[in-house]
């Protein structure tokens, strides 16, 4: 697959993440794929590793059930031929406390076979942690 085809499907998945369609994301992966969200951190219920399409069920179930996300906005992607990194203006809301946090976000998206294998996202973990009421 070419940087414009693994583009294409970043931007596929991001479009299918606003309509909470997990599925479609789930058939851009590979079966063992490897994502996280802030390793070195609990503080959120999405946090942590998660190996194999299963467990990035639970990614989301974590996220849909303690945020609303208001805005999801990719501004920027860089590519090669097996890996995209985007740049992403992102607000939530905590259904929990009432606060929200508005940050830049960054995800690595790694291709293996024309599906994603790796994923890491990276936020404003202390924005977070405040708006969670942790």
């Amino acid at each position: 697959m070419s940087a414009e085809d693994n583009i294409a499907t970043v931007h596929g998945i991001y479009e299918v993440f606003g309509k909470g369609d997990v599925p479609a994301i789930l058939d851009q992966l590979t079966d063992d794929v490897d994502w996280a969200a802030e390793t070195s951190s609990d503080a959120a219920p999405w946090y942590g590793m998660r190996k194999g399409k299963d467990e990035v069920v639970g990614f989301f179930q974590a996220i849909g059930n303690a945020v609303d996300v208001s805005v999801f906005n990719p501004k920027s992607f860089t590519s090669n031929d097996d890996e995209v990194m985007v740049l992403i203006d992102f607000t939530m809301k905590s259904k929990e406390t009432g606060r929200e946090a508005a940050m830049q976000i960054f995800h690595y998206w790694h291709f293996r076979d024309g599906k994603v294998d790796h994923y890491r996202g990276t936020e404003d973990t202390a924005a977070t942690v405040e708006m969670l009421g942790e």
